[in-house]
């Protein structure tokens, strides 16, 4: 009895293990290739002067809204 249940422990664990690796590979395989679209994203959108330059315009722009805002309070 027991010569029977140990080759299929091992063939159950073995199959279990061989599942696994295969499932870790091609989640490894889809993390790769997200991780190369948002490097591809990141590069070809927009770059990080621009994103400055343009997040530097929005603050300008709010500053001036900000003080026109306090000139009416004050009046």
């Amino acid at each position: 009895m027991l010569e029977a249940i140990v080759p299929i422990g091992v063939a159950v664990a073995t199959g279990f293990s061989i599942l696994i690796t295969r499932i870790h590979s091609r989640v490894h395989e889809l993390d790769r290739r997200v991780d190369g679209v948002e490097l591809r994203v990141a590069e070809d959108y927009i770059s990080k002067s621009e994103f400055s330059t343009a997040l530097e315009r929005v603050e300008g722009h709010m500053v001036r809204i900000e003080n026109k805002l306090d000139r009416i309070i004050i009046k």
